[in-house]
């Protein structure tokens, strides 16, 4: 299973919000942000920290989808 954080990525477009913006104002670190960029795990906290900032839960900012590598080797 894979980590997607395409929700995230499009509420911050519905907000008119810069990864850079979100990443000061909820007092995260640039690799915090790049990380996700590429669907890697990130600490729990990282992702209260999102949902305080932008009032939201975490079912709005992050989903778990089956891994495209493994459902390939399956076949």
């Amino acid at each position: 299973m894979a980590i997607s954080y395409n929700k995230l990525w499009k509420l911050l477009i519905d907000k008119g919000i810069t990864r850079t913006e979100l990443r000061h104002k909820a007092g995260l670190t640039s690799n915090v942000i790049a990380n996700m960029g590429k669907g890697e795990s990130v600490q729990l906290e990282v992702l209260r920290k999102i949902c305080q900032e932008l009032n939201c839960g975490i079912e709005d900012i992050v989903e778990i989808v089956p891994d495209t590598d493994a459902a390939e080797k399956e076949r």
